[in-house]
C-alpha cells in the first residue's frame, strides 16, 4: 500500500513538474496566437481602406489598414487582442465608422502580414511605431488620436498612453498584469513567480493623463470583472467605467447599442482640444 502510494505520488509530482516546466519555457505560446492569413478586408463591410506598411524602431516591417471616415471626428488607433489578426476586427471597424471616426489598425509582429515574431518588448515597439506613423507620416495631431486596446491590446494601449498624450484612451476587457492572469488561470502553480511576461496594465494606467474609459463585462469568462474594477481604481481622473454584457471576445457585439452608446458618450464628452 505504501509503495503504491509513493509511486502514485511520484507520478503526480512528475506530471506537475513537467507541466510547470512547459508553462515556463513555452509561455509565448500561451500568450500569442497569431494568424498569418487575412480572411477578409473592410470592403466586406462596405468600407474603403488603404493598406499601409511602416517600420518599427528595431527595423520590423508591419502591416496596417487605414479606414477613413468622411468628416472624421478623429482617428482611433486600435490594438487588437492576442489572437487572429486585423482581418478578424471588421465588426469593430464598422462600429468606429458608424460613430464617425477613422480607424488605424495594425498587426503586431508575427501577426497577419507583419514581419517578425511577437514578444512583449516587440508589441510595445509596434504600437509606438503605429503612433509615430500617424503623427509623423499622416500628420495627425495627438489631440485627434484615440488609443483603444482590447484584451491584450488593452495592456499595449495603456503602455503607449502612459508615454504619449492622445485625446483619450479606451481599455477594454483588459487584465491588470500578466502575472495576475497567470495566477488566476493556473492556481495550482506559482504563476506569479513563473511568469516571464509583465504587461503591467495597472502600473501603466496610473501614469495616463488623458481621459480614460475602462470597459469590462461581468460575464467575461477569461479576464475576471474584478480586473476592470482594479484598473479603474488605479487610474487617475478624468476616468469613466462602462459596464457591458457578454463574453470576453464578443461582449462588444452582444452588448449592442449599450456598447456603442457608451463609447459615443465618452468621446463626445472628451472632444479634441
Amino acid at each position: 500500500m505504501t509503495q503504491t502510494f509513493l509511486s502514485a505520488l511520484l507520478v503526480v509530482a512528475g506530471v506537475y513538474l513537467c507541466f510547470g516546466a512547459t508553462l515556463f519555457v513555452n509561455q509565448s505560446r500561451f500568450i500569442y496566437y497569431p494568424d498569418p492569413g487575412l480572411v477578409a478586408t473592410p470592403r466586406e463591410v462596405g468600407l474603403e481602406y488603404q493598406t499601409i506598411s511602416f517600420t518599427t524602431e528595431d527595423g520590423v516591417k508591419l502591416s496596417a489598414w487605414l479606414i477613413p471616415a468622411r468628416n472624421a471626428k478623429g482617428v482611433i488607433l486600435f490594438c487588437h487582442g492576442n489572437g487572429g489578426n486585423i482581418s478578424h476586427c471588421l465588426e469593430t471597424i464598422a462600429i468606429f465608422h458608424r460613430l464617425g471616426y477613422s480607424t488605424f489598425i495594425f498587426d503586431y509582429r508575427g501577426y497577419g502580414e507583419s514581419e517578425g515574431t511577437p514578444s512583449e518588448t516587440g508589441t510595445y515597439l509596434d504600437v509606438q511605431g503605429a503612433w509615430n506613423y500617424l503623427v509623423k507620416q499622416e500628420n495627425i495631431q495627438p489631440a485627434r488620436i484615440i488609443l483603444h486596446g482590447r484584451s491584450l491590446g488593452g495592456a499595449i494601449a495603456a503602455w503607449l498612453c502612459s508615454r504619449e498624450k492622445p485625446r483619450a484612451c479606451i481599455i477594454e476587457s483588459a487584465f491588470t498584469s500578466a502575472p495576475d492572469m497567470a495566477s488566476a488561470m493556473y492556481p495550482a502553480f506559482p504563476g506569479r513567480l513563473l511568469c516571464r511576461f509583465r504587461y503591467d496594465t495597472e502600473a501603466a494606467v496610473k501614469k495616463i493623463r488623458s481621459p480614460l474609459l475602462i470597459v469590462h463585462s461581468p460575464d467575461d469568462e477569461i479576464v475576471p470583472f474584478s480586473h476592470g474594477h482594479r484598473l479603474f481604481a488605479a487610474a487617475t481622473e478624468p476616468k469613466s467605467f462602462l459596464r457591458i454584457s457578454g463574453t470576453h471576445n464578443a461582449g462588444f457585439l452582444q452588448s449592442g447599442r449599450e456598447y456603442e452608446t457608451g463609447l459615443e458618450d465618452f468621446l463626445n464628452n472628451n472632444p479634441s482640444q
